[in-house]
């Protein structure tokens, strides 16, 4: 399945980004930007671009362990995509997918300001798309 989003994100020609849901005891783990910009929420999921040539399922590790120090064991799910218009105005298709990893600490951040383990059934300080996204994983878990 990894194979048929990277292939169907060339022939839509979108670059490829990820996100990453993770889950400790009913709350997933969500990034606080360092600086707030306007109309945009302050948290995110953990994620990345995937790089030219790179497999889907390296991105998702690289992502969870480049932003977080954890470690991916095991993708469990793709729980859906979006897309949007890059900063720049070129398209992008974000995958997202729910994630085992080794252990859930220590979290050692190095492009965010903060974090925190929200609970899912809880009002999550996420944009709409994202949120669609956790309640999709909500449902499946």
């Amino acid at each position: 399945m990894l194979a048929e989003l990277q292939a169907k994100a060339d022939a839509d020609a979108v670059a490829l980004r990820i996100g990453v849901v993770l889950e400790n005891n009913g709350a997933v783990l969500l990034l606080e930007r360092v600086e707030y910009v306007a109309g945009r929420r302050p948290f995110n999921l953990p994620g990345t671009t995937v790089r030219p040539g790179e497999a889907l399922a390296a991105a998702v590790a690289r992502a969870v362990l480049e932003e977080t120090g954890l470690t991916v064991v095991d993708i469990r799910a793709h729980l859906g995509s979006f897309d949007y218009l890059s900063n720049a105005g070129k398209p992008v298709r974000r995958e997202h997918f729910a994630v085992e990893v080794a252990g859930v600490g220590p979290i050692r951040l190095t492009n965010y300001g903060g974090y925190q383990w929200i609970p899912l059934d809880g009002e999550l300080p996420v944009t709409p798309s994202i949120r669609q996204i956790l309640t999709t994983y909500r449902e499946m878990r």
